[in-house]
């Protein structure tokens, strides 16, 4: 893969973490109503603080990991999305065969499938970093 593509896949992968971000201070902020988006309602304070820990939480590493491993270029961070997102999409087709379809369930799940490979790509593409000090021990040996 060349660098250009390279650079669009990280610049990708960033955009998306921003977007991830964005989502989790929705949750952070008014989890009501971010949570109302997802078809999620918190019933009173402990509801609320679920959705605003949980889903903050996980919208914040799954981004964040997005963007530390494009900026940084270390596709080792981009597991972490990866795998986030990848278990979200299983969830989904659970919910799919145990609880039948509801109006547009292809688009969240298209979303996390996208975002699993996407990140699985950029895992596989986006070189692995050693830090000085660790290159020259390994050259050592």
């Amino acid at each position: 893969m060349g660098f250009a593509m390279r650079l669009f896949l990280a610049a990708l992968l960033f955009v998306m973490g921003l977007f991830y971000l964005f989502v989790g201070a929705g949750f952070l902020v008014n989890p009501a109503a971010a949570g109302n988006d997802l078809g999620l309602v918190g019933n009173g304070a402990r509801g609320l603080s679920s959705l605003r820990a949980d889903m903050t939480a996980f919208f914040y590493v799954g981004g964040g990991a997005m963007i530390w491993g494009a900026w940084r270029r270390r596709g080792d961070m981009l597991l972490v999305s990866a795998t986030l997102f990848g278990i979200a999409f299983f969830g989904r087709l659970i919910s799919l065969f145990t609880d039948g379809a509801y109006p547009d369930w292809t688009g969240p799940a298209l979303v996390e499938l996208v975002t699993a490979i996407v990140c699985l790509i950029g895992w596989w593409v986006l070189p692995v970093r050693i830090p000085a000090s660790e290159a020259v021990r390994e050259a050592e040996i």
